[in-house]
């Protein structure tokens, strides 16, 4: 087997993915393509393990310890993104500047911790608690 051709579909597989970190605003685009880096980091560790014909398939074995890598790294950054996108309502990286949750302890945009309409979870209809939803409708909680 000839090296040119796995390390040339690596090399593409890997500027996609680049092209994609570097390019891509939403945060589930840019996970699948730091997904297609580690996928061209991979095609090119079992092709120069076949080409040097190692009798340890180290080139393998690192390839199935990347992939478990990548699965948990995939798993970690999907929730972390579904939790944001619960919580913000957008998942487009230029709009998620800050992450600290403004609850009163000191905001990071000047506010000294003070929560604006547009921060209320309950105003945006984005929460957990039935009760908060009951308080928006105007009900009393007993």
């Amino acid at each position: 087997m000839h090296l040119a051709y796995p390390a040339v579909l690596a090399v593409l597989l890997f500027c996609t993915g680049l092209y994609g970190v570097l390019a891509r605003r939403n945060a589930i685009l840019v996970l699948m393509s730091v997904e297609l880096m580690l996928n061209a980091v991979n095609l090119n560790l079992v092709a120069f393990d076949v080409w040097l014909r190692d009798t340890l398939h180290a080139g393998q074995a690192l390839t199935l310890f990347t992939i478990t890598i990548a699965a948990a790294e995939i798993g970690i950054g999907l929730a972390i993104v579904l939790l944001v996108h619960r919580n913000r309502g957008t998942s487009h990286i230029d709009r998620l500047r800050e992450l600290a949750e403004t609850d009163g302890t000191g905001g990071t945009d000047g506010t000294a911790g003070t929560v604006t309409e547009s921060d209320d979870p309950t105003v945006a209809g984005v929460t957990d608690n039935p009760a908060d939803t009951r308080l928006t409708r105007g009900e009393a909680t007993a």
